[in-house]
């Protein structure tokens, strides 16, 4: 999928029928940003809607797997972090800033429960193959779920055993979900040049695409979000 061979301009058809909000939401699950950038989006939805009633709002997520390199088994979460940042000090630092804003969306990070920082390929999969066979709601409830997991719980989202588990927990089919996972482990690259998860033209996640008009990148509050949402049905 690139987003310069997408239409995603919603229009209204004929005379009385309600005008529609389309929303593409772009994600990776090892983004704290990501979850805050998600509660944010649920509740602009809430709000625009209570302003808004007579529109339909159609939120689509998308992956967008930043880190798509990491080794199929994972890597060690704090070392690559600290590393990244270049001390404990700034990797507490930039935590604290998460923790602030996650706060205001009631998040709770538990960062110190996350020993692997997982290549999120066969989370995202999962994702692909919940999109297919629910409703987009249900769809919704298991990137929540996903998210949650590893950021509150420490679960190792790159474990397909983990992956099971939550999509079952998430009432998808059992029989079809192992078949589904097996395939993805069958297919899955360890090098991390296929990049099937990916958007060329998104740079960083969140990253919402509001009626192919408006364009958020980051975690914005609530109230932007709703903004940019009223704007996009506006035209």
């Amino acid at each position: 999928m690139n987003l310069s061979d997408r239409k995603w301009a919603a229009r209204a058809g004929d005379a009385g029928e309600r005008p529609v909000l389309k929303i593409d939401a772009f994600l990776d699950f090892i983004c704290p940003w990501c979850l805050i950038g998600k509660r944010n989006l649920d509740a602009a939805v809430s709000r625009f809607a209570g302003a808004q009633p007579d529109a339909r709002v159609q939120v689509q997520w998308r992956s967008h797997q930043l880190l798509p390199w990491t080794p199929l088994a994972g890597m060690p979460y704090q070392a690559f972090y600290r590393d990244r940042l270049g001390s404990a000090e700034a990797l507490a630092v930039r935590r604290a800033q998460v923790q602030r804003a996650s706060r205001e969306a009631g998040i709770e990070f538990a960062f110190d429960r996350i020993s692997v920082l997982p290549n999120t390929a066969a989370a995202h999969d999962l994702v692909t193959f919940a999109a297919s066979r629910v409703a987009s709601a249900q769809s919704a409830a298991l990137i929540d779920r996903l998210l949650g997991a590893y950021f509150m719980e420490g679960e190792d989202i790159g474990d397909y055993a983990v992956l099971e588990r939550l999509g079952l927990e998430c009432g998808l089919d059992g029989e079809r979900l192992t078949a589904y996972l097996a395939a993805s482990k069958r297919l899955a690259d360890p090098t991390g040049q296929r990049m099937p998860h990916a958007e060329p033209r998104v740079s960083g996640v969140p990253y919402f695409v509001f009626n192919g008009d408006y364009v958020l990148s980051g975690a914005y509050s609530p109230v932007a979000i709703a903004s940019a949402m009223t704007l996009a049905v506006a035209i």
